[in-house]
Parts: C-alpha cells; structure tokens; sequence
C-alpha cells in the first residue's frame, strides 16, 4: 500500500495536460478522422467532405515559417469560424471543457485559455515540417 501511495502521484504527472501525449490523444480522438492521423489531410473521412482538410503540417511554412499559436487555437475552438468559415470544421466545445490557465497571447495579456486546446496547439506545432522558424502570437 504503500509503494502505490508513492505511485499515485507519478502517474498523475505523467498524465498531465501539459504532457504531449494529452494534444497527440486529443488529435487522435477528434482531428485524425479527416485530417488523418500524421495531420496531411489525408483521413478517413475526407473524401466526404465538401471542404478538403488541410494539411496541418504544413501551417508554418504556409506563412513564411512562423508558427501562428493564436490563430490555430481560434481555429479550433470556433472562433474564427465567424469571420473565415469552414463548413465542415465542427465546433469542439467538450473537450475544450476542463481546466484553465492564463495563456499569453504574445502581448503581455494572459487571456483564461483551456489547457487541452493549448496541448493539441502544441501537438500541431510539433507535426510541422519543417520545424517552424518564428512564432507569431
């Protein structure tokens, strides 16, 4: 019992948000259908779609290198949608539910921001080919 006390705790970390695997399961469970399961657009579901996915590894070289955090996170959870649709995009509202840390937007501001939306932006930002160059907030 008391070896499992010690445990605990180590698995707990393990399983943190802040850990990788959190945005790479997040992705498994709601990006991969359509954006495949390496990010290229290429998922299951995208031959059905009216809109092709995009290409997610793609984002930083498709703006000149630079990672666009912010951007990414609107994209995801809907927020951007308003003013650069994507039809077939759903919204995720359950599984950016949860915990909540002050994210700084690049500008000082530490704006409540969802962890599990941070961990899969992070997740996405790590499937970049090639690595991003510059962040842009």
């Amino acid at each position: 019992m008391k070896y499992l006390m010690l445990l605990v705790p180590l698995l707990v970390m393990g399983c943190s948000l802040e850990s990788p695997r959190v945005g790479r399961m997040l992705f498994a469970e709601n990006c991969a259908s359509c954006h495949g399961p390496g990010g290229r657009g290429d998922g299951p579901h995208a031959a059905s779609l009216n809109t092709p996915p995009a290409d997610l590894t793609r984002i930083a070289a498709r703006r000149g290198g630079n990672w666009p955090m912010l951007e990414v996170m609107s994209i995801v959870d809907g927020y951007a949608r308003r003013t650069n649709p994507r039809e077939d995009m759903p919204v995720f509202g359950d599984f950016l539910e949860g915990d909540i840390v002050l994210f700084d937007t690049g500008n000082g501001v530490k704006t409540p921001t969802p962890t599990k939306l941070i961990a899969l932006a992070n997740y996405l930002e790590s499937l970049q080919n090639p690595a991003p160059t510059g962040y842009v907030p």
